[in-house]
């Protein structure tokens, strides 16, 4: 298990990295968040890393094209436990409900302290209070 030291270090590498910034798909986007967090824990994040895109139509391709249907499915693949969004610690990845016919069926987001996380809402990285989880993973 990751102590926590390491968990806060880790979140505030990424509000240091998106905290405050614009969206820019490829570069700052909440794949590249969840990314950025496994690494700082010291995990591997190969299926988020390796999309090279610059637009979300890029990004959709990338993940049919790896075989899955949604982000969900992607980070399934990437090999970490499944927990209950209401158990994550910070660092955990949660995934926050899209609209309906989304294509990527959530946004990845980044698990903070008393119940925020750190994600994209309105085209900026921002601190948020959850409303809709589709799910999260332990990291």
């Amino acid at each position: 298990m990751i102590s926590m030291l390491k968990r806060a270090a880790a979140t505030q590498a990424c509000m240091d990295r998106f905290a405050g910034r614009s969206y820019a798909p490829g570069a700052r986007d909440c794949g590249k968040l969840a990314a950025h967090a496994l690494h700082k824990v010291g995990r591997k994040a190969k299926l988020l890393t390796a999309a090279r895109h610059t637009t979300e139509a890029g990004a959709i391709r990338y993940i049919r094209k790896a075989g899955f249907k949604d982000l969900v499915e992607l980070m399934d693949a990437v090999g970490l436990e499944r927990i209950p969004p209401a158990a994550a610690l910070p660092g955990d990845i949660i995934a926050m409900a899209m609209p309906e016919g989304d294509p990527f069926g959530c946004s990845l987001t980044v698990a903070l302290d008393n119940g925020r996380i750190l994600g994209f809402k309105d085209g900026v990285c921002q601190v948020l209070i959850p409303l809709a989880f589709v799910t999260a993973w332990r990291v």
